[in-house]
Order: C-alpha cells, then sequence, then structure tokens
C-alpha cells in the first residue's frame, strides 16, 4: 500500500488512541448505572492525575540515573536540571487541578462516594513509587505505612499486576534520587581539593571549621546590634544564637567527624558566584523547587479534601484530611533546606582558596 493511503495515514485521534483513552471513563467492567456527569468528572480528574504521575516518575528515573554515574561531566547537570524543573511545573499544574474538583460541591460527591466501596487515592500506587523513588524515609511516613508490604498485599489480591509490582521492587530496590544527591554532594571540590586528593579530610575540616567561626563572629555582631537597638538583652540573645551555631556543628560534624557531603551542599551555597558551582547551585535549588511544588500540591489536596467532606473517615479507612495534612509535613530533601540555616553573609566568609581551580583568576595570575 502506497504512503499516504487511507490505510497507513497518521490521524491526530490514531497517534493518541483516542478511541481507547475516551472509553476509560465508565467505571469498572459492569459497573451500573453509567457515571453521572459528577462521578465521570471525578473519574477523569484522577485519570488526569496518574497521567502526570507516569511522566514523572519517567523524568525522575532518568535524572536519578544520570546522577549515578561516578562523574558527571558539567554538560549532563543543566539536562539534570531540566528534568526536575519539569517535574516541579507538572506539580504545580497539579495543584492547580484540585481547583477543578473543587467545583464538586459536597452533596454532589455524597451522591456517588459510596460506590467508591473502599478505593481510596493511598491505593496510588505511582505515588508511593514516586515517593520511594525520591527517598521518603519510611520512619516519616504518617503511622509507619510500610510501601512494599503495601504494595504486596495488593499484588496478592490481585490488584495490581506482576509487571507492576516488579517494576516498584525495582525501584525499591534501586539508590533514591536523594541518595544520589548526597552522593554526588559528597565529591564536591572544596578549597580544590577533591575527595582522595592528599590532605583532602584536613582541608575540608579546616573550611568547616572556619565557617563555624564566621558563624559564631557573626552572631556577636548581632548580638550587639540587637541590644543597641533595644530588640533584646544579651541574656536573652545569647543563648538562641549560640544554640544555632551549635546546631550547625552537629550538622556538619555528625559524632565528631566531617559529613562531606554536608560541607560541599555548604561550600555550594556560600560561595554561589564562582563559575564552576553555578550548575550545581541551580540543581541544588531545582530539587528545592520540587520538593516545594509537590508540598503545595499536598496542601492543595488536604484543603480540597477538607472543603468536600469535611473531618470524615477515608473512603480507604485512612483519617481524611487529618491524614492528608500529616503528608505535608513530609521532607526528602532535609539538608538541602536546613543548610539554609547555616549560611553567612558573603563579606564574613573566608575568600576561596585556589579561585582558578572554579574559573577565577587570582590576582597574581591575572596581573
Amino acid at each position: 500500500m502506497a504512503d499516504g493511503a487511507p490505510g497507513v495515514r497518521m490521524t491526530y485521534g490514531g497517534y493518541l488512541r483516542l478511541d481507547e483513552l475516551l472509553n476509560l471513563q465508565d467505571g469498572p467492567e459492569g459497573y451500573s448505572p453509567p457515571p453521572s456527569n459528577d462521578e465521570l468528572h471525578f473519574i477523569i480528574v484522577h485519570q488526569a492525575f496518574e497521567l502526570w504521575f507516569k511522566l514523572i516518575l519517567r523524568e525522575l528515573k532518568e535524572a536519578r540515573d544520570a546522577l549515578l554515574a561516578p562523574k558527571i561531566e558539567e554538560h549532563q547537570i543543566p539536562v539534570i536540571v531540566h528534568h526536575l524543573e519539569r517535574v516541579s511545573e507538572i506539580f504545580r499544574l497539579l495543584a492547580d487541578q484540585w481547583k477543578v474538583m473543587e467545583t464538586l460541591s459536597p452533596q454532589d460527591f455524597l451522591a456517588f462516594r459510596d460506590r467508591l466501596g473502599t478505593s481510596s487515592g493511598f491505593e496510588s500506587w505511582q505515588m508511593r513509587e514516586l515517593e520511594v523513588l525520591l527517598g521518603l524515609e519510611q520512619e516519616q511516613r504518617v503511622g509507619g505505612m510500610d510501601p512494599l508490604a503495601h504494595m504486596r498485599r495488593l499484588s496478592e489480591e490481585g490488584k495490581v499486576t506482576p509487571e507492576t509490582m516488579a517494576a516498584f521492587e525495582v525501584t525499591y530496590n534501586a539508590p533514591s534520587l536523594n541518595d544520589t544527591l548526597s552522593a554526588w554532594l559528597a565529591r564536591t571540590p572544596i578549597h580544590g581539593s577533591l575527595p582522595g586528593s592528599t590532605g583532602d579530610e584536613e582541608v575540608v575540616r579546616s573550611y568547616v571549621d572556619a565557617h563555624l567561626r564566621s558563624m559564631a563572629e557573626h552572631g556577636e555582631e548581632v548580638i550587639q546590634h540587637m541590644v543597641a537597638i533595644g530588640h533584646g538583652t544579651e541574656e536573652s540573645l545569647r543563648p538562641r544564637i549560640e544554640g544555632g551555631v551549635k546546631a550547625a556543628e552537629t550538622f556538619l560534624l555528625p559524632d565528631g567527624n566531617v559529613h562531606r557531603g554536608r560541607a560541599g551542599l555548604l561550600f555550594i551555597e556560600s560561595y554561589r558566584e564562582l563559575p564552576l558551582l553555578s550548575w550545581p547551585r541551580q540543581l541544588i535549588d531545582s530539587f528545592v523547587e520540587l520538593e516545594q511544588s509537590m508540598l503545595l500540591f499536598r496542601t492543595h489536596h488536604a484543603r480540597m479534601v477538607e472543603r468536600m467532606i469535611g473531618r470524615r473517615m477515608g473512603t480507604g479507612g485512612s483519617s481524611g484530611v487529618d491524614y492528608l495534612d500529616a503528608t505535608t509535613k513530609y521532607r526528602v530533601f532535609v539538608d538541602l533546606w536546613a543548610v539554609r540555616t547555616l549560611l553567612v553573609k558573603r563579606e564574613a566568609l573566608a575568600e576561596v582558596e585556589h579561585p582558578e581551580f572554579y574559573g577565577f583568576q587570582s590576582d597574581a595570575q591575572s596581573s
């Protein structure tokens, strides 16, 4: 058959498989009566979520796989940033999508709520896989829910396919995005020194000690300033300032030993103007933006559900809004948020050693 003949020409509907797609909103097989207008709206919104989750998982897995490389070339970092920025934009879109759900009144929802049975968004295995992929720790989860045990139970009940279960286990057993990010940060050049370089431990420890001194010195300036303008006494201010320095010491020197990943993170955030650190800084910002957009999505979800069903129990037996509110406390990239408390104004920091390593030439070299 010749190209362009009716039997082989690609059409919009054929490319998107619209006949199949538009027949997936009628509920489970044998569902009767057919969904009302309000229930159809409910189904479409949640199917759209799951389609976006599919793309989010693809984007984040590609970002993770790129970060898994033992050495990441500079041109690869913008690619990773692109994946993360796309996911952030998707979550912002999804947060707004809850507004469409808010066109459903409480009574409209109650009219078909019983037809959901015990099904619940809690059973979205793509969302559970997403949390695992990001690196959400078990102890952070509301009620200590074990996602792997939950998925295995669904699999035993025939609620998920063997292929879905196998894909989930692959993600569960692989390094998370947070794992790969931490490993990458630990390779940050600090004052020109790399892990494995001669004297690296001494260089990094010296950097950490110098930063803690800068924090303490800046804290003394803050105390003097606040007392001078009448916003407290030294007795009331000093414990808070010194407590901040102590917390920074614990963060950078857990058990008395340097945490190189956190030291690398602090170095990137402190010396953001260095050319070589430009894209690493963008990468860190992209991770923060990703988590922020996901938290916005969770917050909008909780408020929409509260508006819809108040504080009643969720369809799957969860505590409903209370559970959703608890998920807004989740933080995966904890260090990226915590390091902001440690930052000191640039002029109070020591100058970078070996600036030529980072793309700047020293005065001696440029003269």
